[in-house]
């Protein structure tokens, strides 16, 4: 039954890949009329979470929000199906990395890196590292439940020189090309909510104290990796600009989590600059503490 409703639904996701950037984001816009006002879907956690998150908004600006975040959400989804036939040259010119230098840098200095960001803008996107970046680029993901989509979403991740590893692996593959002496880059989504009897950290996001995902600190502390944060902004339609900010300058020198805190803040400050971008959809405060 996977196996048909992957073949049944492959020509369809090919086809809106190969669609002009004009029609493409014409077709988006009909996709977040039906998702947003037909399905309505998750509507009722993303009205909350923005609630919760931007109490200093009205109820009118946060409506804006949500209606611009749907629509922002539909072009992140059929942007990820575009990677499946967008060109090197061309995703080069839609995601742009303004400081490579900087990254490039922290290359120099002989170490794996972890890269920490969050569901801000185009993550998906961000894979195209792998085009400029010497280092083997690893992107952790949570892998689908069905195999064949998985493998379609390894496919889309990996077109760009990079490619994924399975959150239940991570460990094991960090530590392995450690010991190998093999240097690659990590990029790690830490924002996500973890179940609160796994979490090693609680701490404040948008005013709440919630369970934090400490994975990429712990890494890089334990197998002394340098560790960045990429601030992804949505400068246009299907234009994005990546900026690599330090966060520390020894790992092992820093205070336990104080790293990781250190990303919280970057993230709420662009939370708070265009709301609109953060994926709202996501459950981030099911645990939270007031």
């Amino acid at each position: 039954m996977q196996f048909i409703i992957y073949i049944l639904i492959y020509p369809i996701l090919w086809l809106i890949s190969i669609l002009p950037f004009p029609i493409f984001y014409a077709f988006s816009d009909v996709v977040c009329f039906l998702v947003y006002r037909i399905i309505g879907y998750r509507k009722k956690t993303v009205r909350y979470n923005i609630a919760l998150a931007l109490p200093h908004l009205s109820k009118k600006e946060q409506r804006a929000v949500e209606r611009k975040f749907y629509s922002h959400m539909c072009d992140l989804f059929l942007e990820m199906i575009k990677t499946l036939t967008l060109s090197k040259k061309a995703i080069q010119r839609h995601f742009v990395f303004t400081n490579i230098d900087l990254y490039h840098e922290y290359e120099a200095k002989n170490k794996s890196i972890v890269i920490l960001y969050g569901h801000y803008a185009s993550w998906e996107w961000s894979t195209s590292i792998g085009l400029q970046a010497k280092f083997r680029g690893i992107g952790i993901y949570k892998k689908i439940k069905n195999k064949y989509f998985d493998k379609l979403v390894q496919h889309i991740r990996s077109r760009y020189n990079a490619e994924l590893v399975d959150t239940k692996n991570t460990i094991r593959v960090v530590t392995e090309n450690q010991r190998k002496g093999l240097k690659a880059v990590y990029g790690f989504i830490s924002d996500q909510n973890p179940k609160p009897q796994k979490a090693l950290l609680w701490d404040n996001f948008m005013g709440y104290k919630v369970p934090i995902h400490t994975g990429g600190e712990v890494l890089a502390r334990k197998l002394d990796m340098n560790i960045i944060y990429l601030k992804i902004e949505k400068v246009a339609r299907g234009k994005y600009e990546a900026t690599f900010v330090p966060l520390c300058d020894e790992v092992k020198e820093t205070p336990e989590f104080e790293i990781t805190k250190r990303f919280l803040r970057e993230v709420e400050k662009q939370i708070l600059e265009k709301p609109e971008y953060y994926f709202w959809t996501h459950k981030r405060w099911k645990y939270k503490q007031e």
